[in-house]
């Protein structure tokens, strides 16, 4: 592969980082705000994953870059090339939504657990109903 090709690569790959790292910016912060109930946390949190998921593809890109591949033609090493990355990042970006899954199932689990905590709470306080275990006898004629 020689440099053009190279630096046609890396300019597709890095564009497509940029892209992809956009759109999960701008549509990840509504979920997490609905994991963590907190927008500062939520905004917060989603720049550091935006980073995180920067670095990591831009990593496996440079890996990626100067690894050779058992095909012919630099069409087709730098499709496989691109197909690599892509998957490595689908791959992280899917194990990151499994992770913000559970957290959200978890916290959602937890506000059931504790309205369920208030309420036994709350009838616990209540006096109980008053009422007698044995009927009254009838009445004799």
């Amino acid at each position: 592969m020689g440099t053009t090709e190279y630096v046609i690569l890396l300019v597709i790959a890095i564009a497509l980082t940029a892209v992809v790292g956009r759109v999960l910016f701008r549509s990840g912060e509504p979920f997490l705000e609905d994991v963590f109930r907190n927008k500062d946390t939520a905004r917060s949190l989603n720049k550091l994953l935006t980073v995180l998921f920067h670095l990591l593809t831009l990593g496996v890109l440079a890996i990626i870059s100067t690894t050779n591949v058992p095909v012919e033609g630099t069409l087709q090493i730098m499709v496989t090339k691109l197909g690599v990355v892509m998957l490595i990042v689908g791959i992280a970006y899917g194990i990151s939504m499994l992770v913000l899954l559970r957290i959200r199932e978890r916290r959602r689990q937890s506000v059931v657990s504790d309205r369920i905590d208030e309420r036994l709470a709350e009838q616990r306080r209540r006096p109980a109903p008053t009422s007698d275990p044995v009927p009254p006898p009838p009445p004799a004629n």
